[in-house]
């Protein structure tokens, strides 16, 4: 069960280490099978891609991200949890609204995640 002082733990370590623009510890969170979706994976990458599957292939393409983007900076307007799952709304450096949505495995390691902007 995720509580919400567990989301809100993450969801701070998390925003923490994308600001920092630390790729270990924003890996940190995610197993090493991870799947994670973003309309942005097929522009950042240049291959159509929706998802990205592995520990690897998501540091190669947040680590190519972060290249794109020295600006980048998030700011968190609410966590929504879930039994197994939590949502972020933030504002990201180019004043989207997103919200990712985590899910976790058994050892709290997100498993699967999915980003979308309006």
């Amino acid at each position: 069960m995720l509580d919400r002082n567990k989301a809100e733990a993450f969801a701070r370590a998390w925003l923490a280490a994308w600001n920092d623009r630390d790729i270990d510890r924003i890996l940190s969170h995610y197993s090493d099978g991870v799947v994670f979706h973003s309309p942005r994976i097929a522009r950042v990458m240049g291959n159509g891609a929706p998802s990205v599957s592995g520990k690897t292939a998501l540091r190669d393409y947040w680590t190519e991200a972060l290249k794109r983007a020295p600006e980048l900076f998030f700011e968190l307007e609410a966590v929504l949890t879930s039994s197994d799952a939590l949502t972020l709304l933030y504002t990201n450096h180019r004043e989207e609204r997103v919200a990712e949505t985590f899910l976790f495995d058994a050892h709290g390691e997100v498993r699967e995640a999915v980003a979308a902007y309006d």
